[in-house]
């Protein structure tokens, strides 16, 4: 069945290319609908069996649950007559086999825990309190120091890579709540002795701090233990005598976090992937289309920037755009917003290409243009970091099941799966449809429709 929804062009000023608008007179614009409408409504009941499939066990990275995922998903992308490859890349797992911390000689009465990562390395020096380890906090007295700083305002990352810029040879971070103990995360390929106290016991020494020198000692020893997880890429060229040169990318990450079935988080995104790749398998195009599932996304995007990170620079310019979907079919997200909840976030909290496009489809579909807001925390942004167009898709806020062994498939609602994917669909094509023209850099972007921006948390 075939969708009524204007699906073809763009309507007057929409997209300006390099000196031409996607633009046509009402003549054109209904002989175009005639010959290239012909995309198809989602099946909400594929969908949902691909989510009960993927979330019959977890699919932490590195396990057999992710590998039998990843299979599955690049089967089904073979079936469509899609061109694949599964990508491996490496994880690590850390085994703590030792972790001290010594003030003045004397253990704390409590048991630090190491962050996530190389946090090895042992280390005596004189304490000092250094806030939040924000760069303006970070003075000429941290060299050659171990930083207690407190959790909160900025990723630990960050955290541990402003430490090590500004001289420190480890930290000791304590939590900004009651709630016990929180380790941090270290960044990628680097080892620096890092650990977690809890709050109580980092407010004592930041008082003691104030009236008496301090000399620390950390003990770390963490045993690297390394995997591999995997990224699935699907991708169909136009024909070339009407290839503009440019693609467009969709994904979803496949990994799940340990013990959790994920079923919304996200085997829900990777449903719509496969729904998408199958809706638009057959379809004129003159954009390349490139479907791609994430691994290790859970353990801090680490499959989408090895993507990314792994593209040739002349291929990173020709992506247009790129839609990220994630958590997009509990039926407890969202709340009473309109639309089930569904917002798209980018990671500076402005429009672009890719929100435009999707308002403006959403506004036809549903009488109401989804909105926009300002979050990472998925796998868009590494492809906002190398200045490709993107946005993520949830319906926000989260579910109560949000990594939880309750996200499970009685959680899911057909009808969000579907709604996401409508919009995509429609939105995609109006890139890839050979009628309109390549996308100029050099032009602005103008929305056809206003769409709020909302300060919305995703949790």
């Amino acid at each position: 069945m075939q969708r009524k929804t204007v699906i073809a062009l763009l309507t007057v000023g929409t997209i300006l290319s390099a000196g031409a608008a996607y633009a046509h007179s009402s003549a054109n614009h209904q002989e175009q609908q005639q010959k290239s409408a012909t995309l198809r409504t989602p099946d909400a009941d594929a969908m949902y069996k691909t989510v009960e499939y993927l979330s019959q066990q977890p699919r932490e990275a590195g396990t057999e649950g992710e590998l039998r995922a990843v299979k599955y998903i690049e089967k089904q992308f073979k079936s469509l007559g899609y061109d694949t490859e599964i990508q491996p890349f490496p994880i690590y797992n850390y085994k703590t086999n030792k972790v001290s911390v010594k003030i003045n000689g004397t253990s704390l009465n409590e048991t630090p825990e190491p962050f996530v990562g190389d946090a090895s390395g042992m280390v005596s020096a004189p304490l000092i309190f250094a806030g939040k380890a924000k760069k303006s906090n970070i003075n000429v007295e941290v060299k050659g120091k171990i930083a207690l700083v407190e959790r909160g305002d900025i990723p630990f990352v960050e955290k541990v890579q402003n430490l090590i810029d500004g001289g420190a040879i480890g930290v000791i971070m304590f939590n900004n709540s009651p709630d016990g103990i929180v380790p941090g995360q270290m960044p990628e390929n680097t080892t620096f002795p890092a650990v977690a106290i809890s709050k109580a016991a980092g407010l004592k020494l930041v008082e003691q701090l104030k009236n008496t020198p301090m000399n620390a000692e950390l003990d770390v020893d963490i045993a690297k233990i390394k995997k591999e997880s995997y990224n699935v890429i699907a991708s169909r060229k136009p024909d070339k005598d009407q290839d503009t040169g440019e693609i467009v990318t969709i994904g979803a990450h496949h990994d799940s976090v340990p013990e959790a079935p994920g079923a919304n988080d996200d085997a829900s995104g990777v449903s719509a992937v496969l729904e998408l790749a199958k809706l638009l398998a057959k379809t004129p195009i003159d954009t390349e289309l490139r479907f791609l599932t994430f691994g290790s996304e859970e353990r801090g995007l680490i499959g989408s920037t090895y993507y990314v990170d792994h593209l040739p620079k002349k291929e990173i310019s020709r992506i247009k755009a790129h839609f990220q979907m994630d958590m997009i079919g509990s039926k407890n997200a969202g709340r009473n917003h309109p639309v089930g909840g569904l917002i798209m976030y980018t990671l500076d909290g402005r429009k672009n290409l890719v929100t435009d496009l999707s308002a403006a489809v959403s506004k036809q579909i549903f009488s109401k243009a989804i909105p926009y807001g300002k979050s990472g925390r998925s796998d868009h942004e590494p492809f906002h970091q190398v200045g490709i167009p993107t946005a993520l898709f949830m319906h926000a806020p989260a579910e109560p099941d949000y990594h939880k062994p309750t996200d499970t498939i009685d959680k899911i609602s057909k009808e969000k799966l579907k709604q996401t994917v409508e919009i995509i669909e429609d939105s995609v094509y109006r890139i890839a449809d050979p009628s309109t023209p390549a996308i100029s850099k050099d032009k602005v972007i103008q929305a056809t429709v206003d769409y709020p921006f909302e300060n919305r948390n995703l949790d």
